[in-house]
């Protein structure tokens, strides 16, 4: 009803006279003023929308960009400064004192142990004399061997007083019938003479010229005999001394077993390992103990792997003013360390003592200006490949690729990405490897 009252009023309006549109437009504009406010707060509300949505997508670019943080406590870590020195490129080596030579007492013959002269511990002069054995299967042995070389060599001299006596007999040979040819033919110079006057006949003078020939042909025969055998002779004899040498170099290193079983000192030095009692039986190769040369001594040191390529022969190390050099390095590689022996090169230090433990500085090359850091636990986290950095305000630590070099008990050589003067942490970095920043309360 008041709709439709509404419309009719305004159809009268519209037909009384003086009413012109601009009247009308008017009204129509009065409408859109109505409407106003809410077109306000609509916009608004997009603008408040928009400012969100843009606040948001910065939050998350800002996160893609600074990655991961994590708030520490700056008392709880330990920030060094990169500064600019000379890198001393050496590792610190905690060595074993150890005697330089070790000679070992093995019992060369088993038997009993008869007597014992020194004691553990004892220091020894080379050739005296320490604990006596008897073994008498080993004497019997020893006296059988003797009994058979002498036979052997009794028979060999017999063989050698026949050539000699058969070299004898040529020669008298060889003199008889120079002496029978140098007869006969005085004799046929006679004969011949006689037969010319008859007084010796013809047969009697061919007899003496066919015996004169006999002998020399049989003086060309005894000489190539001589010649022949005198030759077999010599090889005969050779052979004969070599044998007879190996059989006394076999019976004199029975003699020498049987005489090992007094066991003496080889060298001088230190003797240790030794325990034995009388009566005791020892097994053939069985060790005894050993000698140790006196105060005279190395070190053996183990070394990390990480250092095998960078550690050679001759390389030097120092104990307070003493100087060691390596003499030897073992070739096996046992819970990633190898062992090296180092050796006094002019004098040792007269206090130390076998089995004492003594820090020395092994040398790896020459000293050089560089960056330096302090070396740190954070070397095991990362490798040497990244750090973080504290930046000016200190307010954070970013982390950041670098690259490391050298390194020794003290610093570490920066080669790129660090400059003098900037803060590092230098703790472990086990708590926060994926961080790409440490927010520092």
């Amino acid at each position: 009803m008041k709709s439709n009252e509404s419309k009719q009023a305004s159809v009268s309006k519209l037909s009384q006279p003086g009413f012109s549109p601009s009247s009308a437009v008017s009204g129509a504009g009065m409408d859109r003023k109505v409407n106003k406010p809410r077109k306000t707060i609509k916009t608004w509300l997009i603008l408040i929308v928009a400012i969100s949505v843009v606040g948001y997508l910065i939050f998350v670019w800002g996160n893609l960009n600074s990655g991961r943080s994590l708030a520490v406590n700056a008392e709880r870590i330990v920030v060094s400064t990169v500064t600019s020195g000379i890198f001393e490129d050496f590792i610190p080596l905690r060595g074993r004192v150890t005697p330089a030579k070790t000679v070992y007492l093995d019992a060369i013959e088993g038997g009993r142990v008869e007597r014992i002269l020194v004691e553990d511990g004892a220091t020894l002069k080379a050739g005296q004399l320490i604990v006596e054995l008897s073994n008498a299967s080993l004497q019997l042995s020893v006296l059988g061997n003797e009994a058979r070389v002498a036979e052997q060599l009794n028979n060999m001299r017999s063989i050698e007083l026949s050539l000699e006596q058969n070299r004898l007999q040529h020669k008298r040979n060889l003199v008889d019938i120079r002496y029978q040819i140098k007869l006969l033919t005085r004799q046929l110079a006679r004969e011949k003479e006689l037969l010319q006057t008859g007084a010796v006949i013809q047969s009697t003078y061919d007899d003496t010229k066919d015996t004169l020939d006999w002998y020399q042909n049989r003086l060309i025969l005894t000489l190539e005999s001589q010649a022949s055998d005198t030759r077999m002779q010599e090889e005969q004899l050779i052979f004969l001394r070599e044998t007879a040498q190996r059989l006394e170099g076999n019976l004199a290193i029975s003699r020498q077993n049987l005489e090992n079983m007094n066991v003496k000192a080889p060298v001088d030095g230190k003797l240790s390992g030794f325990n034995v009692e009388i009566g005791q039986s020892i097994g053939r190769g069985e060790r005894l103990g050993q000698i140790d040369t006196p105060d005279d001594y190395k070190l053996t040191a183990f070394i990390d792997e990480f250092y095998l390529g960078r550690i050679d022969i001759g390389q030097v190390a120092r104990y307070d003013e003493y100087e060691l050099a390596i003499s030897k390095i073992y070739p096996q590689v046992q819970n990633g360390q190898f062992e090296v022996d180092l050796k006094f090169t002019n004098q040792q230090p007269t206090q130390i003592r076998r089995g004492q433990t003594i820090q020395t500085k092994l040398t790896l090359g020459d000293a050089a200006e560089a960056l330096l850091i302090p070396n740190g636990a954070f070397y095991q986290d990362t490798g040497g490949n990244w750090v973080f950095v504290v930046t000016a305000d200190e307010s954070e630590a970013v982390r950041r690729n670098v690259r490391l070099g050298r390194r020794n008990s003290r610093f570490i050589e920066v080669i790129e990405g660090l400059e003098a003067g900037e803060r590092v942490v230098t703790s472990p970095y086990s708590s926060y490897q994926d961080m790409q920043r440490l927010k520092l309360n």
